[in-house]
């Protein structure tokens, strides 16, 4: 098991980070969305809203790869 510089396995720094970029996306996307609808522009709209979807399943899913690791050695320094 790497560690890198967290003291962290390096799978779950890697899921936490595609989990907070996606989930950052999401939040950014939504003001795309609005953006998009005040040029009357539906097609481009909901183009964002489809990419937000995909990154809320992206953040879900790793949520719950993150929930299976939670607990084991491959966690990392918070297991007991």
């Amino acid at each position: 098991m790497a560690t890198g510089e967290t003291g962290f396995s390096d799978i779950v720094y890697d899921l936490i980070s595609v989990q907070y970029h996606s989930l950052k996306a999401g939040h950014d996307y939504g003001q795309y969305v609005r953006d998009a609808e005040n040029a009357n522009k539906k097609e481009i709209a909901d183009f964002f809203r489809a990419i937000m979807e995909q990154d809320s399943e992206r953040a879900a899913r790793c949520h719950r790869f993150l929930a299976e690791l939670s607990g084991t050695e491959e966690a990392g320094p918070a297991v007991d």
